[in-house]
């Protein structure tokens, strides 16, 4: 019975396209997405608001937010929700 050498490339090789493969399956399943969570300069730029407005929103829950080693991460997906349940409706205005 001849014995398989497994090489440190081998290894590399492997590891790579596992994680390839379980970044395409989460990807595909809705369960991840890329720039999924956004950070507070992308949040202000989005928002184009201050940095004390965004500190604010914080503080009275208008946006939910994650912190993790006292970096603020926003669900870019929930901001999005936020945007469009505040969304005027133009028609009725104008009426």
């Amino acid at each position: 019975m001849a014995a398989n050498i497994i090489t440190t490339e081998d290894l590399e090789e492997f590891r790579t396209k596992l994680l390839k493969e379980i970044k395409d399956i989460l990807i595909t399943d809705g369960k991840v997405g890329i720039d999924h969570w956004i950070k507070s300069a992308q949040v202000m730029n989005k928002l184009e608001i201050s940095p004390g407005t965004l500190q604010n929103f914080r503080i009275n829950g208008t946006i939910p937010y994650s912190k993790l080693g006292g970096i603020i991460y926003y669900d870019q997906e929930k901001i999005n929700e936020i945007l469009e349940s505040n969304e005027l409706d133009f028609k009725r205005r104008a009426a």
